[in-house]
């Protein structure tokens, strides 16, 4: 490989002895025996019981695109084995996040005598005693836990503080994923498969890939693979909603990660913020085509509604943490009155990103504040969300590292908000932007397609494998003319010093804060000094051709 790919492997921790399975990661390389997790062979059991009996089984999830995910994957293994399946997402208007005692008895009275709860669950002791002596439960999720498990079968979850799996960077579907391996697997040793055909697992990975990137998972390890391999399968495009959801985002390219996180995830979460909570788990479970575009037409007009509510809380939301950060905050903790708690987490992730501190926003209702925050590398969320439970200053709260939900009284916000800045003071010493790590320089002839494709192989790119900055440096500005949207994005023409072949770029959101004013007005100035231009190379493909290109992240003159 070309000696700059090398230096990439070799900043993310790649030894020779690895690179081939980074490089090309496999299940059968890469996937851990499910039975490290502690309660999975009891679920495994219990989960096999229920095909040999053709028992109904019920699945409760939640509104994310994780718990869609892991919904849609448990619902469509056991339809698949000829269990007759139940499911029940939340509103998280009218129950909030996690079982409750009456959608639990709910799916009881359907005929359910085995309920899993997925991406939820572990923090639900009361609310599944409710199933003592009705039906079994399991539970399988990767929040953080703060005790002892619920009373129930079985507690799948790498984040229990009795599990020394080390698989703690799994998500829900993740797990889910691991747990049908399980369950199969005893399927076979009890010769459940000698009369009829084993289900397919592998066509499962679309639903865990797509998982795994929203929920902002390390790809690294296990996930990687996960990763890797489910992006084949959705690119086969087999699964009739994933397939019109990306007809109806118009994906055409190469799907990769990015396509789950920025095109894929927000749509399925935009139902389960402000509509209809269970429409993007419908939507994956959707066997028609044609109602399948229908119903991926519903999630795309909702996410527009979602983006013009989101935008009018953004403004006051940014002012009231920019006062914040100017004071000093570590930790950023905003709220207003009518706020929808189903956008706050958006809102926070926008604050996050552009203050590089965590941050955390809230919407008060009848004197309630309901809210989710999101935080930076190295600043563990969810434990000190718990612990403002545990001190009594929140009525809920929980999540994992870098994601959070909470409630509390309006009139303690003021309280939280100290109680996190305490907790997590070193976040204060941040810079107040993310600094920008260029892993390698080279000249505007030298981003060639070939280099392109190498760096192609590094893939998927996202949390614990960022996409890597590079620089072209004293590249000229040929021409430039700003495009798409209201002249949101600006193409450019470039070319190295001495000439020789033009690459194209582009620079998104060029209209959004100072930072992309002032990269306008470099790329866009008549004087045509040469820059130092950083940034993303890509592959592109366009009418069957395949060209280097090259996405602006930022730029200097030279």
């Amino acid at each position: 490989m070309p000696e700059i790919v090398g230096r990439l492997l070799a900043a993310r921790g790649i030894e020779i002895e690895t690179a081939a399975h980074f490089l090309e990661p496999t299940l059968r390389a890469l996937l851990p025996d499910p039975s490290l997790l502690i309660d999975m062979d009891v679920a495994a059991e219990r989960l096999a019981g229920a095909v040999t009996l053709g028992e109904t089984v019920g699945i409760f999830g939640d509104y994310d695109v994780d718990g869609a995910c892991s919904a849609a994957l448990m619902v469509t293994w056991l339809r698949g084995l000829g269990c007759t399946v139940v499911h029940h997402v939340p509103d998280r208007m009218r129950e909030g996040y996690g079982p409750n005692r009456t959608a639990l008895l709910g799916l009881v009275e359907k005929g359910a005598r085995l309920i899993v709860c997925v991406d939820c669950g572990t923090a639900a002791a009361e609310a599944l005693s409710a199933l003592t002596d009705v039906a079994d439960a399991i539970v399988l999720d990767h929040h953080k836990s703060e005790g002892p498990p619920p009373a129930i079968l079985a507690t799948v979850n790498p984040n229990r503080l009795d599990c020394a799996s080390g698989l703690t960077t799994l998500c829900a579907a993740g797990v889910a994923f691991l747990t049908v391996v399980a369950a199969t697997r005893t399927l076979r040793r009890r010769g459940y498969f000698e009369a009829r055909p084993e289900p397919d697992l592998i066509a499962l990975l679309d639903l865990v890939a797509l998982a795994t990137v929203c929920d902002v998972m390390p790809l690294g390890g296990v996930n990687r693979a996960l990763v890797y391999q489910g992006l084949r399968v959705m690119g086969r495009r087999a699964r009739p909603g994933v397939a019109a959801l990306l007809e109806v985002t118009q994906a055409r390219e190469k799907l990769s990660a990015f396509t789950c996180g920025f095109a894929l995830g927000p749509r399925i979460n935009a139902s389960g913020r402000i509509s209809e909570a269970d429409l993007g788990l419908r939507l994956l479970l959707c066997e028609d085509r044609i109602e399948a575009l229908a119903l991926a037409e519903r999630l795309d007009g909702i996410n527009r509604q979602r983006q013009e509510v989101e935008a009018g809380m953004l403004e006051h939301a940014m002012h009231a943490a920019s006062l914040q950060a100017d004071a000093g905050n570590a930790v950023l903790v905003v709220a207003g009155e009518g706020w929808h708690p189903g956008v706050v987490g958006i809102v926070s992730g926008r604050i996050k990103e552009r203050f590089n501190r965590p941050a955390c926003v809230a919407g008060i209702a009848s004197g309630i504040a309901k809210g989710s925050g999101r935080s930076v590398p190295g600043f563990d969320l969810g434990s000190v969300v718990i612990a403002a439970r545990q001190a009594g200053i929140l009525a809920t709260g929980g999540g994992h590292s870098m994601a959070a939900g909470f409630s509390l009284p309006a009139g303690r916000i003021e309280e939280f908000r100290k109680f996190l800045n305490e907790r997590l003071a070193a976040a204060a010493a941040l810079p107040g932007a993310v600094d920008l790590l260029v892993e390698g320089a080279l000249s505007v002839p030298g981003a060639t397609l070939d280099l392109a494709r190498h760096v192609e192989r590094l893939a998927p790119f996202g949390a614990g494998n960022d996409e890597p900055v590079l620089v072209l440096q004293r590249a000229r500005v040929i021409r430039a003319d700003r495009v798409g949207r209201e002249g949101s994005s600006i193409r450019v023409f470039l070319e190295g010093e001495g000439g020789g072949p033009r690459l194209k770029a582009m620079l998104f959101r060029a209209r959004e804060g100072a930072r992309g004013g002032a990269l306008s007005e470099a790329l866009l100035s008549r004087e045509r000094l040469p820059l130092h231009v950083a940034g993303y190379l890509r592959v592109e493909a366009w009418n069957g051709a395949e060209n280097p290109g090259f996405i602006i992240s930022d730029a200097a003159v030279a």
